[in-house]
């Protein structure tokens, strides 16, 4: 059995070690993580020069910008890390992962990126997901030099729009026990902000496991302390042209959101997708960092779905940055179509 250190709370846990709400420990990303770095095998990061002042019209390779009606988007790019897909892919079928890997021409290390995206509503400026930080070492943690390389500066986000509690998605939230955004109101589903928040879930998992709960408060907690946490319910609208979408499985929380303006529309998806490669092909393979895989499985299909006969645009944190394109159908699975990075 291969053995992985987790990065938030440093204890040694299985491949088979991720938390789950049923109380069963499994592997979690920061573990994975955190053991792709110690190993030397995390790819190097798309990042932001930091030699230049940040500019508005500043060219970076960890920056997309493109416009949704009234609303500026804009993909930043967290980093990268190589994903062991043999060791936390469930698949169907015996040996259907490798021939979809070999057909596209990848390893089973898979090149996985972290993104953020920043919608500019032109009043407002709302960040969704904040990044890893300074949680899951050098290769990652870079959304504020690409931010900056974007023309903003952390002070003037104004919202924080979070899909979920992983470590991955909040770690750049605070610095030292410090706000990173501290002007941001922090917004979270309601379930998911209790269960990650809840001493009494941490005190029945396992020691391995704890460090993704303390990586959750430790992140939230100089928000919480200044009043600038605020938990909504599902299908709840956040903003005009914003609304929350619950699609749990992921997590017990796990949110989507629906930016909508001037007749476009974008779904933000979080973690409906792992690995585009063989996830799109077939949405039935499933990923051990998954909660409860059939409620997973069951919201991939519906967002595939729901994408290919709409037609509108996606934004998703671990497809290849900038993670924004749109969903087709090749008549037995479904196709990512990628946007065109030099269309800015």
């Amino acid at each position: 059995m291969s053995v992985f250190r987790d990065a938030a709370c440093g204890d040694d846990v299985g491949i088979n070690h991720i938390w789950r709400p049923d109380m069963r420990p499994r592997l979690s990303l920061p573990a994975l993580a955190a053991a792709m770095i110690a190993t030397g095998t995390v790819a190097l990061p798309i990042q932001a020069s930091a030699t230049t002042e940040p500019s508005s019209q500043t060219a970076s390779p960890g920056v997309y910008r493109m416009t949704l009606g009234a609303f500026t988007i804009i993909a930043l790019s967290d980093g990268s890390f190589d994903l062991p897909t043999d060791q936390l892919l469930i698949e169907p079928r015996p040996g259907e992962v490798k021939e979809l890997l070999d057909r596209a021409g990848l390893p089973a290390a898979v090149p996985t990126a972290i993104n953020a995206f920043l919608i500019d509503t032109g009043t407002k400026r709302i960040l969704v997901d904040a990044g890893s930080g300074a949680l899951l070492g050098p290769s990652l943690g870079k959304l504020l030099d690409n931010l900056r390389a974007a023309g903003y500066r952390p002070e003037q986000i104004d919202e924080l729009l979070l899909t979920h509690l992983h470590p991955d998605h909040v770690g750049g939230l605070a610095d030292g026990g410090r706000m990173t955004f501290p002007n941001a109101v922090i917004r979270v589903d309601r379930s998911e902000a209790g269960f990650w928040l809840d001493k009494a879930n941490r005190s029945r998992v396992d020691d391995s496991v704890k460090g993704s709960f303390d990586a959750a408060l430790t992140s939230l907690q100089p928000y919480i302390a200044a009043g600038r946490l605020k938990q909504f319910e599902p299908g709840e609208k956040l903003e005009p042209g914003i609304m929350a979408v619950a699609m749990p499985g992921h997590t017990a929380g796990h949110t989507v959101y629906r930016i909508e303006s001037r007749g476009q529309t974008m779904m933000m998806w979080g973690d409906i997708v792992h690995v585009a490669a063989v996830q799109f092909p077939d949405p039935r393979i499933t990923i051990h960092f998954d909660s409860v895989t059939g409620e997973a499985e069951a919201a991939r299909e519906t967002a595939f779905g729901d994408a290919t006969r709409k037609g509108y645009w996606v934004a998703a944190s671990h497809i290849a940055f900038p993670g924004i394109g749109h969903v087709g159908s090749d008549g037995t699975g479904y196709m990512w179509k990628p946007a065109d990075r030099n269309a800015r």
